[in-house]
């Protein structure tokens, strides 16, 4: 009974798949040797294991050659070619699930979402939404301080690091609050660049 619910996974490679695409990856080679580039090939084949598969199934491989050796990938979907050709059902739907989880992790590693070892729920749950909101602030100061600088693409990790941890002298005073920064201190381009969008930004 067909339940309307499609799937694309990974397939672990084997010397049976490898040996399917061998002209795809020497074609691939050919090609970046040619123009000291990585290029990749893709292929559709149906496939079935020897044991574990009731059927054939899609599978679609990335015949990748880069960085002066072979990099093959495969994938196995229920979806078929007339609705997604090889080369964009890897990479505009199976990568986006990976670029996705890389999202998750910035805010599990760089923003220390996973530190959850309070006593109660509630403060667990408190400590999450802060995690949440420091990612949220943060993409948005990449998106609009950040985007014509060298961070504009950078992990909230190197941005925490580089233009937030930062010692600095902090005079205050009736009317404002005066941050004195380290004359040695290298991205003083950035954050002056990031400091006029955002004041830009929000006038």
């Amino acid at each position: 009974m067909r339940t309307s619910v499609d799937f694309l996974f990974g397939l672990a490679k084997n010397s049976r798949l490898v040996g399917e695409i061998e002209a795809e990856l020497a074609a691939a080679q050919q090609q970046s040797q040619r123009t000291e580039k990585p290029a990749r090939r893709f292929k559709d084949l149906l496939w079935q294991t020897r044991d574990s598969w009731s059927r054939e199934r899609r599978v679609v491989a990335k015949a990748e050659w880069t960085k002066g050796k072979a990099n093959p990938r495969f994938v196995v979907t229920s979806l078929g070619r007339d609705e997604h050709q090889a080369r964009h059902l890897y990479e505009k739907l199976y990568c986006a699930r990976g670029e996705m989880e890389n999202r998750i992790k910035e805010c599990q590693l760089d923003l220390y979402a996973d530190r959850t070892s309070a006593h109660t729920m509630r403060a667990n749950q408190l400590r999450l939404w802060f995690a949440s909101m420091a990612y949220v602030l943060i993409c948005a100061l990449r998106r609009i301080g950040l985007v014509d600088t060298q961070f504009a693409r950078a992990s909230c990790g190197t941005i925490r690091l580089k233009l937030l941890k930062i010692g600095a002298l902090v005079r205050t005073s009736v009317r404002r609050i005066r941050l004195a920064m380290p004359a040695a201190f290298p991205y003083q381009a950035e954050y002056r660049a990031a400091h006029a969008a955002l004041n830009a930004a929000a006038a």
